[in-house]
């Protein structure tokens, strides 16, 4: 049996594919998007009516393998990770991810994993790496296996910028002014973030709280943390929203890293810790309600053991969590490749000021370091920015992870100095890449880190990112111009 046949046979799928149609007759959906998610994020797939949904269950959809690294070409014009002779993918939806879209309730959305076509010459219908989502699905398993139940649940931060749209269509400024915390101008946006809150909730995002940040239209909106895959697709499902969001009120939902320069940057921090056992329980609109989508979609993770806890008597995480943190730090320069990811990514690490980390070190409510104990329990890494991809980092984290568990890493002590000031006492702290570039030479080197992209995922990425560095070192840019134009005689 293929890695499709099995997938499409497991124990319990064709009763949640019969359930699906259920949720399709009785919210009148008449079309579905069968989405997945490409090398960096975005969402990608193809639109089918529902008219077809047990078919496509079945057989699945057929797309260009390159549609995974966004059918994108490089500076020499060869298209990224898969060429034009390359055969399709087969995706298949998961049915308990299903959905109706708030926004146009005829409209529903299934995420789906990636094959390789029944067809292929080798390996017919196994499992196509280059699937960032459905290698998390698979390396989770794994690590479960190896460390006795032990799973990754996670929250992120995801700040954003809210931005005016200029007469040509691109950002005009920020929508509010840059002041943190600042209920008036949270108020200014008060339209836009309760239909983002109204939107999420319909779609299984249980929302919790939020602010106005210290940037230019920069909100923080926060949902409740889960396991690592219901969590990033819900990353995946808050960016959606927020697209649609801005196209209803005319203005641009920015997700780029560092949009200006002297204030702050928008961040991703994710909050981890490792658990054991737990229930899934219904947390959203599960109060009587006809949900509008399947189960899982509106279920979080609840109870079970919290390993990151700290032991009696002891203001430290546990064995598990230290090991992990130093797991991290260890690996922190080649994780820092995929948690900042893009060349503007490395404007947040050189403007300084502004609490972006820069150094590879941990301690309690230090934010100069690049973990911190934000509460007991879990940890929050903060060398992360908006524009991740929250698979490759989750599934990156759980390499870091596993190699400090494995080895017992022990980060040492907390620092509980600003960092600065201690490299100025003396200490020897190892310090973040500060270019994608460098980042890049950082992940090659690192074969811990590499195996949260097996096979051609990491080859895709590495052509893609290498690619982006290359095309910006061969951009004149404003700052060339205006630095140099006379620079002689």
């Amino acid at each position: 049996m293929t890695d499709l046949e099995a997938h499409v046979n497991q124990p319990g799928r064709a009763e949640l594919v019969k359930k699906v149609r259920e949720k399709i007759n009785e919210l009148g959906i008449t079309y579905i998007y069968y989405q997945f998610v490409s090398v960096t994020g975005r969402i990608v797939g193809k639109g089918i009516p529902a008219d077809h949904w047990e078919a496509t269950a079945e057989r699945g959809f057929q797309l260009v393998y390159g549609s995974t690294a966004n059918l994108f070409v490089d500076r020499h014009r060869n298209y990224i990770g898969y060429g034009p002779e390359a055969s399709e993918l087969v995706g298949i939806p998961d049915p308990e991810t299903f959905v109706q879209l708030p926004w146009d309730k005829r409209v529903a959305r299934v995420f789906c994993t990636c094959f390789r076509n029944r067809e292929e010459r080798v390996n017919p219908g196994g499992h196509l790496t280059s699937d960032c989502r459905g290698n998390l699905r698979i390396l989770h398993d794994e690590f479960r296996k190896k460390h006795g139940g032990l799973h990754l649940r996670h929250g992120c931060e995801p700040e954003m910028m809210w931005l005016k749209k200029g007469e040509d269509g691109l950002p005009h400024g920020g929508y509010t002014k840059p002041n943190c915390y600042h209920i008036d101008q949270f108020e200014m946006l008060r339209p836009v973030f309760l239909k983002v809150i109204e939107y999420g909730r319909a779609m299984g995002l249980d929302m919790i709280q939020g602010d106005h940040e210290d940037a230019p239209g920069q909100l923080e909106l926060n949902f409740m943390f889960d396991d690592a895959l219901r969590t990033a697709d819900r990353l995946t499902t808050y960016r959606q929203i927020c697209a649609q969001v801005a196209r209803e009120f005319n203005i641009i939902a920015c997700f780029m890293p560092k949009p200006f320069m002297g204030v702050s940057a928008s961040g991703c921090h994710h909050n981890l810790s490792l658990w054991k056992g737990g229930e899934d329980k219904v947390n959203v609109l599960g109060n009587g309600e006809s949900l509008p989508g399947m189960p899982e979609v509106f279920s979080y993770r609840k109870g079970g053991e919290n390993t990151f806890l700290p032991l009696p008597g002891d203001a430290k995480p546990g064995p598990v969590g230290l090991n992990c943190i130093g797991g991290v730090v260890k690996n922190v320069r080649a994780l820092t490749a995929i948690g900042s990811s893009t060349v503007n990514s490395y404007r947040r690490l050189w403007d300084t000021g502004f609490w972006a980390p820069v150094y590879a070190d941990w301690g309690y409510q230090n934010r100069t370091c690049a973990l911190r104990i934000s509460a007991p329990g879990r940890f929050e890494y903060r060398s992360v920015d908006s524009a991740v991809n929250p698979y490759l980092m989750a599934a990156a984290l759980l390499q870091a992870f596993d190699d400090g568990i494995a080895n017992n890493i022990d980060p040492g002590e907390p620092e509980e100095r600003n960092i600065y000031a201690a490299m100025a006492a003396g200490k020897k702290v190892q310090k973040l890449p500060m270019s994608l570039g460098e980042a890049l030479d950082a992940l090659e080197q690192n074969e811990v880190v590499k195996r949260a992209m097996p096979d051609e995922m990491y080859r895709v990425f590495m052509h893609y990112k290498r690619d982006e560095w290359e095309k910006f070192n061969a951009t004149v840019t404003r700052w060339d111009l205006e630095q140099y134009w006379d620079y002689l005689p």
